[in-house]
């Protein structure tokens, strides 16, 4: 049976990011990547970084032969978010310190030097239970998986937020509809 083709994408978190040149490092990488897929599957998964660059040249369409895009957001000590969006190429992962060569495509991170997470097309990465191996590339497709991330840590935000703030102009009822328990 065929796995069902689920829009994925991996993040990739670490305690620093450097962008010089066509160089991104990475430095205290998170041992572990998040998989995550937005809906109707809203799955999300964990796979050890050293499997996912070990996988990287894997399969018929893998991120050597057609390499993918990623946004990496870092953030700045005053709390300011930098972005760039870049094509990933060779990665090297040395203890914890994970090294690409990028093709900057846009955006800089210039005086951001807090945590940072890179968000990358999961498109064509093989031997993932959420793997689109031989599916095409399309620039309008990254662009709305890139705004789908957005969307849900905005839709992640609001749940977060939700038990407190009522979304509605009068107050729920704290008994009587599910999950409360019935008003007596």
């Amino acid at each position: 049976m065929r796995r069902p083709i689920v829009p994925s994408l991996f993040v990739l978190n670490s305690r620093a990011a450097t962008l010089q040149g066509e160089t991104l490092v990475l430095t205290g990488i998170a041992p572990s990547s998040i998989i995550f897929a937005d809906r109707p599957v809203r799955s999300a998964g964990h796979q050890p970084t050293a499997d996912v660059i070990a996988e990287w040249g894997s399969g018929d369409d893998s991120f050597t032969k057609n390499p993918p895009n990623a946004t990496l957001s870092v953030f700045g000590k005053d709390g300011a978010v930098k972005d760039a969006v870049v094509v990933l190429k060779n990665p090297k992962l040395e203890g914890d310190k994970l090294t690409f060569t990028v093709q900057i495509l846009e955006g800089d991170i210039a005086g951001a030097d807090g945590g940072a997470a890179l968000f990358i097309d999961i498109i064509g990465r093989p031997f993932t239970p959420m793997s689109f191996a031989g599916v095409a590339r399309r620039t309008a497709f990254r662009g709305a998986m890139y705004a789908g991330a957005v969307g849900a840590a905005a839709y992640g935000a609001a749940a977060y937020v939700a038990p407190y703030v009522a979304p509605y102009p009068y107050a729920r009822p704290v008994c009587g509809y599910y999950p409360y328990p019935p008003c007596y």
